[in-house]
Parts: C-alpha cells; structure tokens; sequence
C-alpha cells in the first residue's frame, strides 16, 4: 500500500494499482500480483441476482444520519446566506447514513456479496469492490469500499505510446426523479461545476486542448436521472512523465468539483462549518491505475458504502446547494440518492 500524496512514484514502478482516495485524505493505492481481466455481460448480472442472497446487512430501521431532516434543512439556508454574501456560488452538503454490521465468527462483512446484490438490483457504469482484510493484512492497511457511482472522476490514456496522453472528467450534477422533474436550477447547477472541471483539467493541460464535448446530456439510471457533461484534454508532456504525475493530477482535481463546489476553496471552508461526519471513500475516488498500459479509471466515491473496523456500515448523501434552492427539496433530493441502495443494503426486517 502506498499513499499517493507522499510515494506517487510508486504507480511508476509498474503493475495494476487500485486506488481508494478519501475526500479529507489519504489517497491509498494497493498493487495486486495477480490481476485477471473480464468483460461484464448478461451473465455477469445473472450471477449477481443467484448471489445477492448471500449479503446480510443491517435492518432497514438500524440506520441512523450524521444530519436529520431539520439540520440539513438548516444547513441548506445557511448555504444560501453564503452565495447571498458571495462567498461561493454553490456548496455540496453531505450527510453519512450509519448502521451496525458486526463480525461473524471473526470474519468481515462480505463485500463482495454486497457488490452482487448492487450489481442486480442497481447497475452502476463504475461499480466495484476494493478489500484488503484488516486480519489478513494488517500492515497494508485494510480498506473495505463497495461502489455503485455512476461518474466518472478521472479517466487517463496515453501514458505509453506515441499520442499525446489525454484526461478526461464527466461532473454529475442535476438528479430528479424524471426528466421533467430536471429545472433550469439543475441546469444551472451543472453549468456552474462543468465550468470549475474545465479550470481544474487546465492546470495540468495542454493549454487551449481543454474542451467541454458535452453539455447537460440526460442520463438514466435506477429510479432517477442525471445531467452530466464531459470535459476532455491533452495532459501536459512533462506532467504526464512526471515521477509524481498521480500527486500532480490530485493536487490539481481533488476533492472532485461535483462533491465540493465553486469556488472549490470557499466551498471546502463551508462543508467543514456545516456537515458532522467526515466523508471518508464518499465523495472521494475510487478505481484503479494500469502503470503498465499508462491507463486509469477512477470514479467520484458516490453511491458508496464502506465498512470499518468499528464495525459500522457508511453510506454518504448529500446535495448541490445554490441560491436557487429549496431546503426541503434538497432534503429529499438527498432521500431520493440513497433510499434504493440502503434498501438493497439493508437485512430485511
């Protein structure tokens, strides 16, 4: 296990690296000997449904969240103070859901039987398990992170070869019910974070390579929709054969515009004020780093359940604060994000 912040060199000694950042630090990666690629197909996810059975978490009424209804109600309005005195234009605040999920006989909760039942009942673009047993391998450093994102924090290619290497962003911001239920707040919304990425991706690129390839695309997934926009570009020669590239590329992305806000400083100021939990792998990246193929795929950390040695289950929700918003719509935006994966996480009753 290596710290990326403080070892990025790491990633260059070869190998297949997977790569769990928290949103407050550290940015964790564990290269794995032994690596076999599949392609996910209509079997995969019949496997997933016969093995979803196998995951015994906690009861639905178990759960409990770092900010109830009338604190998060609160927190929004004081969000809104903040754009009304301009000190940021948008803030993402987030609440941690928690529930107890104990050992059995000594073992860990089984992510991967979580992951399956995710897989079945909520395909996710960027789902994935990342475990290294706290027994097992004490001095790696355990991690226990189950994902269900749907967005893309960094994608890199090109780091081996002749091309020039590129990287690309695609911010999720706007979420409803339906379509119809997308307003111009949404749109706005993602306009806003699109704007921060492009600035972000041009700290370590090619200047006048960045550009924005799309803009507010809908997408669909289960029990709600999406606007995601994508931003491209050429990473810089010497930054893409940088020792430290991946401290490079953090340095210049981290924490994702789409979980933190705009300005990101002012925002990051304000979501330390307000929100009770630390995020941990919520909001952070999950994914992994190819150092052979000079390829990576990481993932924002939304959707994200991980387990800890406490012996407690974590998922994060939260919503993207502007002045145009309504505290009790962003309340239930946050409900509307993780009733159906609590549901699928939970024992039933």
């Amino acid at each position: 296990m290596v710290d990326l912040a403080r070892d990025p060199q790491a990633l260059r000694r070869g190998g297949t690296w997977f790569v769990v950042a928290e949103f407050e630090g550290p940015a964790r990666a564990w290269r794995f000997a032994d690596v076999t690629r599949v392609a996910a197909d209509a079997s995969d996810v019949a496997r997933a449904d016969d093995l979803s059975a196998a995951w015994r978490g906690p009861t639905t009424q178990s759960w409990s969240t770092s900010l109830d209804r009338d604190a998060y109600v609160d927190a929004v309005r004081r969000v809104r103070e903040h754009v009304r005195a301009g000190t940021v234009y948008q803030a993402n605040i987030c609440r941690v859901l928690d529930a107890p999920l104990r050992r059995v006989e000594g073992h860990e909760p089984d992510p991967r039987a979580l992951a399956d039942r995710l897989a079945a009942g909520n395909p996710a673009p960027y789902q994935g398990v990342v475990h290294v047993p706290g027994a097992a391998a004490p001095t790696l450093d355990p991690v226990w992170v189950v994902t269900a994102s749907p967005e893309l924090y960094l994608r890199v290619e090109g780091l081996v070869g002749p091309g020039p290497a590129t990287l690309t962003s695609a911010p999720i911001k706007g979420t409803a019910r339906t379509v119809e239920g997308l307003t111009a707040k949404d749109e706005a919304e993602n306009v806003m974070i699109t704007d921060l990425v492009r600035n972000d991706l041009q700290r370590v690129c090619v200047p006048g390579t960045v550009a924005v390839t799309t803009l507010l695309d809908v997408e669909e997934h289960p029990g709600l929709v999406h606007l995601v926009s994508t931003v491209t570009g050429e990473l810089r020669p010497q930054v893409a054969a940088a020792d430290d590239l991946w401290a490079r590329l953090l340095t210049a992305t981290f924490p994702p515009a789409s979980v933190s806000g705009a300005p990101k400083s002012s925002a990051l100021r304000i979501i330390d004020e307000l929100e009770t939990a630390p995020r941990g792998p919520y909001c952070g990246a999950v994914g992994w780093v190819d150092a052979d193929a000079g390829t990576a795929e990481l993932a924002v950390g939304i959707r994200t359940f991980w387990w800890s040695q406490d012996e407690r289950l974590r998922f994060g929700t939260g919503a993207g604060i502007t002045w145009g918003s309504d505290p009790v719509r962003e309340w239930e935006e946050t409900e509307l994000k993780a009733a159906r994966l609590i549901a699928l996480a939970s024992a039933a009753d």
